[in-house]
């Protein structure tokens, strides 16, 4: 979702620029960085589980050992 929260405030952005309305502009910038933070959330998810996957594995190992 934080591609589309990130396209649509940069939307909403230039729309506050054209018009001239300042909550607008604030309201798209506010929108495309919590786009950012959600893609940086799954990001760290997505890496965790990697940690997570081979800690599984290298336990896995030694009781096999």
């Amino acid at each position: 979702m934080g591609l589309m929260d990130k396209l649509l405030g940069r939307s909403k952005k230039a729309a506050g620029d054209l018009a001239g309305d300042d909550s607008l502009r604030r309201e798209g910038a506010a929108q495309e960085r919590e786009g950012a933070a959600e893609d940086r959330a799954a990001q760290h998810e997505e890496m965790a589980q990697e940690q997570r996957n081979q800690a599984a594995q290298a336990h896995a190992e030694r009781e096999n050992t």
